[in-house]
């Protein structure tokens, strides 16, 4: 099983799912860490991913090759991260037949209806509660 988590900017939220999946899921589930740049790569990987690469080839590459994308929901949305993520990378991650799990946190120019706000630990909690339900 393998699972990427896409993030961008500095790789906050990338951080902490990476960190709770690893405390929650089995030690042969591989997490794969893709950041829109190195510096959201760096800190996932610190936070306990197998491997890990950046930039727009790295993600559409392997947006085809893991079971799950997880991440915020931007990563799905061209120029979104202020413009971190690009239109290949939204199109790969989209189209990837991979389970995708998106947190609902909207930045930028576009808004999620229906969706009430909650605090980003209770988001990640019921995105690893999807994943080990799946498994």
């Amino acid at each position: 099983m393998r699972i990427a988590v896409v993030d961008g900017q500095g790789g906050g939220i990338g951080k902490y799912v990476t960190e709770r999946l690893r405390k929650e899921l089995p030690e042969d589930v591989e997490i794969l860490a893709l950041g829109t740049n190195a510096l959201a790569t760096a800190a996932m990987l610190k936070a306990g991913a197998n491997e890990g690469a950046s930039g727009e080839n790295a993600i559409v590459f392997n947006a085809g090759r893991v079971d799950f994308i997880v991440g915020p929901i931007g990563v799905a949305i061209a120029n979104s991260l202020l413009g971190e993520v690009t239109p290949k990378m939204a199109e790969a991650i989209s189209s990837s037949r991979a389970q995708k799990i998106f947190l609902p946190v909207a930045r930028g120019d576009f808004e999620i209806a229906g969706y009430k706000s909650g605090p980003l630990p209770h988001l990640i909690e019921d995105l690893a509660n999807r994943i080990r339900e799946k498994l």
